[in-house]
């Protein structure tokens, strides 16, 4: 896993990052979601090192092996504005002013947010089965609650915690045929630590407070995303039926914004990893190693 890739652990201020990176070619940032570490990435990761880009899969602060924050009362030190900073000094760290994020699950919040906070710092941004929080929130009904009941239970204080830890292997199940030995023995170690448990749910937590009224006020002012952006969603995911067409969502926040569908569960990094590569690198332009590339069917505007 990750053969050739640097391991490191790096500091950014309040937290260190564990990360693993490697390559010469324009910098690609693959932001992991809950309860994954960036260890989900490890099918994907070499197809765009293969590709000519360099790319970068952190563990977001808080989960897997990067360090913990401590707990404010508003839960801002797991906000989405906090884990955006983190990477936008990790991505200097490694030399990288600009670069493409791309961001799955709670790692598609983080990714929105470090395109409307740091403009300046993301060329392309790509957001994987999920919409923004407030969006979500707004269409909140009875089967968002039930299918999705994790965000409101998670955000209670201590029960989730202790229910979570009695039996970590009930909660968070995982095939580790299907996700790869080691990435799976990697997400076992991070679901069964207390600290990471406490941290993963400080990400719900500031989801429904700080995250939330973030995004509420850059709607207030009319931000929305500079670069253009790819909005991908998986066919066996519920996108489609909890949001109808969830690319127009998404085009009130990025005005350059196009979509494509791929053939897979939840966790796409791990269970279409090809289709996910080819998406990407299709977006992101043409392979700066000069190879040719094939372009995914159905990417829409």
């Amino acid at each position: 896993m990750f053969d050739g890739f640097d391991d490191e652990f790096l500091d950014v201020g309040e937290v260190g990052l564990r990360v693993r990176y490697a390559g010469d070619g324009p910098p690609v940032l693959l932001i992991h979601g809950h309860p994954r570490t960036g260890a989900t990435w490890h099918r994907v990761a070499p197809l765009m090192l293969r590709a000519g880009f360099t790319v970068v899969c952190p563990d977001m602060r808080g989960y897997g092996r990067s360090s913990k924050a401590p707990i404010e009362t508003d839960h801002s030190q797991q906000s989405k504005r906090a884990v955006a900073a983190d990477l936008v000094t990790l991505m200097r760290k490694l030399g990288h002013e600009s670069f493409a994020a791309v961001g799955h699950d709670r790692g598609c919040y983080v990714a929105l947010r470090l395109a409307l906070d740091h403009p300046a710092a993301v060329s392309r941004l790509v957001v994987l089965d999920g919409v923004p929080i407030s969006e979500a929130l707004a269409r909140c009904d009875a089967r968002f609650a039930h299918d999705w009941y994790h965000w409101f239970f998670f955000a209670q204080p201590d029960k989730p915690e202790r229910a979570i830890l009695a039996d970590p292997t009930l909660w968070y199940k995982g095939d580790p045929g299907r996700m790869g030995a080691e990435n799976y023995a990697e997400f076992r170690e991070a679901t069964s630590d207390p600290d990471t448990v406490r941290a993963m749910l400080e990400d719900y937590r500031a989801g429904l407070g700080v995250d939330h009224e973030h995004e509420l006020t850059d709607r207030a002012r009319g931000t929305t995303i500079a670069c253009p952006t790819l909005f991908a969603w998986s066919t066996h995911d519920d996108m489609e039926q909890l949001y109808g067409d969830p690319l127009a969502i998404w085009r009130r926040w990025a005005p350059d914004v196009r979509g494509v569908p791929i053939e897979s569960g939840h966790h796409v990094a791990e269970e279409n990893p090809e289709a996910l590569a080819a998406a990407l690198i299709s977006f992101l332009g043409p392979s700066p190693s000069g190879r040719a590339t094939t372009r995914p069917p159905g990417i829409a505007r």
